[in-house]
C-alpha cells in the first residue's frame, strides 16, 4: 500500500465527517430520554433513507439496483448499519458517549487486522506506524473510562462490536466496487437497515403511542437528517476514494470531537490523557494525509 496524499475533495469529505459524527455521540442519550432505542433507531433511518433517495431523484439520479448488487448491498447493511447502529447506540447509554465512541472507532484496526488475515494485504511500515499512533491514541482514551468497564462490561463489549461491524461492512462494500451513486446507494442501505429495526422497535421499543416533546423529535430530526444522512454518505464517498485501512484511520479524530463534545454537554472527563490522545492522532493523520518528498522530507 502506496503513502499517496489524500485526495482533497477526501480531505474535505473527513472535515465535514469528523465534524458531523463526533459531535452526534454526545446526543445518543439526549435521543433515547423518552423514546426506546429501537425507536429512535428505527425513526431516524427510516427519515434518512427517505430523505437521501429524495434528494437523489430530484438531481435526476436513477433509483433503481442492478438485481446481482442486492445481496452485497444487504451483506454490507447488516454489518455495519444494523450492527452499528444497535451496538454504538447502546454503548453510548451504558457508558460514557466519549468512551463508547472510542471503542466504535477501533474500527480501522479491525479493518487492518481483517485485510491482513482474510486478503493478505501488505502495509508499509509508514502505515504501521500511523496504526500504532491510533492505537496509542484508542488506549489513552479508554483509560479513563477502565473503571466503567469494568461495571458496565456490555457496554464496553458492544463498543466493540459496532467497531468490527463497521470494519467488516466497509470491507464488503470496498472490494464490490458497486457501480451506484453514493446517495442512492447510501438511501437503500439505511431503507434495509429500517426493516429489521422496525421489527425490532415493535417487539421491544415502546409499547404505547404517544408524542414525545418538542426536544426529543428535535434531536431525532437531527441525527437522522445531519449525521445519519450526510455524514454516512460522507464515509461512502470517503472509502470509494481510499482503501479501507486509511479511510478508517483518517477518522480517527471523530472520538477526539466526541470527547470533547461529551465534556462540553455531559460533563466528560476531558484532561492530559485525552490531549495527549489528541496529539497522538495528529501525528496518526500527519502519516496519513502527507506524502514524504523524494528527499525524505514530508511535504
Amino acid at each position: 500500500m502506496s503513502a499517496e496524499p489524500l485526495p482533497r475533495r477526501a480531505v474535505v469529505l473527513l472535515a465535514i465527517l469528523t465534524l458531523v459524527w463526533g459531535t452526534n455521540w454526545p446526543l445518543f442519550p439526549l435521543a433515547v430520554r423518552e423514546v426506546s432505542v429501537w425507536t429512535f433507531r428505527a425513526v431516524a433511518v427510516t427519515v434518512s433513507g427517505l430523505a437521501l433517495l429524495t434528494v437523489a431523484r430530484l438531481r435526476g439520479q436513477s433509483l433503481s439496483i442492478p438485481r446481482a448488487y442486492w445481496p452485497t448491498i444487504c451483506a454490507a447493511t447488516f454489518f455495519y448499519l444494523v450492527v452499528w447502529n444497535i451496538a454504538s447506540t447502546y454503548s453510548a447509554i451504558l457508558i460514557a458517549s466519549g468512551q463508547s465512541a472510542v471503542l466504535g472507532f477501533t474500527m480501522p484496526l479491525w479493518s487492518a487486522l481483517i485485510s491482513w488475515a482474510v486478503f493478505g494485504e501488505r502495509l508499509t511500515g509508514r502505515l504501521v506506524f500511523a496504526f500504532l499512533l491510533g492505537g496509542a491514541a484508542v488506549a489513552l482514551l479508554m483509560l479513563p473510562g477502565l473503571h466503567a468497564y469494568a461495571h458496565a462490561p456490555l457496554g464496553f463489549g458492544l463498543g466493540l462490536l459496532a467497531g468490527a461491524g463497521w470494519a467488516v461492512g466497509s470491507l464488503i462494500l470496498k472490494r464490490s466496487r458497486l457501480a451506484i451513486p453514493t446517495t442512492v446507494l447510501t438511501g437503500w442501505q439505511l431503507l434495509i437497515t429500517a426493516v429489521p429495526i422496525t421489527i425490532g422497535a415493535l417487539i421491544l421499543g415502546d409499547w404505547q403511542w404517544f408524542v414525545p416533546s418538542w426536544q426529543s423529535i428535535a434531536v431525532i430530526a437531527y441525527i437522522a437528517l445531519v449525521p445519519m444522512s450526510i455524514g454516512n454518505v460522507a464515509w461512502f464517498s470517503i472509502i470509494g476514494l481510499l482503501p479501507v485501512n486509511v479511510a478508517g484511520l483518517s477518522s480517527i479524530m471523530v472520538p477526539v470531537v466526541a470527547m470533547i463534545s461529551g465534556a462540553i454537554v455531559h460533563g466528560e472527563p476531558l484532561g492530559p490523557l485525552q490531549w495527549l490522545a489528541m496529539l497522538c492522532c495528529a501525528g496518526a493523520l500527519s502519516l496519513v494525509l502527507l506524502k514524504p518528498s523524494a528527499g525524505g522530507r514530508v511535504r
